[in-house]
């Protein structure tokens, strides 16, 4: 056990010290740790094994709160344990009804998504079965479908690019994204389009995003910040990547967004957002300022103005916060869903007992 822990720690401190940034990072950091967690930890119920994980879950968040994905997986583990502790109990149900009567009818089963609606996924196994050896293999076995899941994220929304894409047509973004810097590039094959990328200041990243694709043979223009809203009505589509995605379909994205997506919905211009469902969090906005980071300021206003400093208050939010009624298509790993769609892939992947880790 003081193994997991000196694993645990060493990830906490790392989200501390943002030395591990970045939604896909983050989870798969998290996924291998608990992996390790649940091998290594003695359990016998689920009780006790929902417990260590939500403990382990608990000190993640707590360590990075705006890394909003680590809670997605920890989340996302803990619907695959209960799951697994209820197939087992079942299985267990039905061998000792069976042997105490041949004759006796077999009982009606209820779909795992029948549980979801009727909010029954949090009940807990019955903690005097005895569980079979097998059932710690199978939940590993499960959670590395997610971890399969993570690294094949990509290619499973970077395919849909040929729907979404049509020749000739301008596409605008705003930084830089892989996952819109993979699905441009897979439209690219088959496509001939013109890109627009907002340089994103103060970070700049949309010039990396830029030349990324113009090497892919993607003519692509970079524009300031401060043109959006100028050339929108020359754009046929807005393409953004996103750091999560609330309960409610809004997105906590790269600082401009909001502006953009503000740009499109005036213009009339659709808004097609491109995301593993890794980065769905069953949290709501409640206060937006909560999922931000402030950075330095120093790279709005240098502190050589110093008597300008003395005057003003600067600030240099990493993130926006886009509202859902400015998205128009969420493209994810499991195909395009709209805003509307997003509760039932949370009652799908999370269970109600979990979008909270107090214990």
């Amino acid at each position: 056990m003081s193994k997991n822990n000196e694993l645990v720690d060493d990830l906490v401190a790392k989200l501390k010290r943002r030395q591990l940034v970045g939604s896909s990072t983050v989870s798969q950091a998290t996924l291998k740790l608990l992996i390790v967690v649940i091998s290594k930890s003695n359990w016998t119920t689920c009780n006790q094994l929902v417990t260590i994980v939500k403990t382990v879950g608990q000190r993640l968040v707590q360590a990075n709160p705006t890394e909003l994905a680590v809670g997605n997986i920890v989340r996302r583990v803990l619907h695959v344990i209960r799951e697994e502790f209820h197939e087992a109990e079942s299985t267990i149900s039905h061998k000792n009804q069976a042997s105490t009567s041949e004759f006796h009818a077999a009982p009606l089963t209820t779909s795992s998504s029948m549980y979801n609606l009727l909010g029954e996924t949090g009940s807990t196994p019955d903690k005097n079965l005895q569980f079979p050896s097998s059932l710690r293999s199978n939940i590993i076995q499960e959670i590395r479908e997610i971890k399969d899941e993570l690294e094949n994220i990509y290619d499973n929304i970077k395919n849909q690019a040929s729907l979404q894409i049509h020749s000739n047509e301008i596409i605008m973004t705003i930084g830089r994204s892989k996952t819109v810097e993979e699905f441009l590039k897979m439209a690219a094959v088959k496509r001939k389009f013109q890109v627009l990328v907002a340089e994103s200041a103060p970070s700049y990243s949309g010039q990396e995003m830029a030349l990324e694709l113009s090497k892919a043979g993607i003519e692509t223009t970079v524009i300031p910040d401060s043109a959006v809203f100028a050339v929108m009505s020359r754009v046929n589509k807005v393409i953004l990547g996103t750091h999560a995605v609330l309960a409610n379909g809004g997105l906590v994205a790269i600082s401009g967004t909001h502006m953009m997506a503000a740009a499109a919905k005036h213009h009339s211009i659709p808004v097609v957002v491109c995301t593993g469902l890794y980065k769905l969090s069953p949290l709501y906005p409640y206060d937006e300022d909560t999922f931000n980071v402030q950075f330095n300021p120093d790279s709005v206003l240098g502190f050589e103005e110093g008597d300008l400093i003395d005057k003003v208050t600067v600030t240099n939010p990493y993130y926006d916060y886009v509202s859902p009624e400015f998205v128009n298509l969420f493209i994810t790993n499991q195909g395009g869903h709209p805003p509307s769609y997003l509760y039932r892939l949370i009652v799908e992947n999370y269970d109600p007992n979990d979008h909270s880790f107090d214990l």
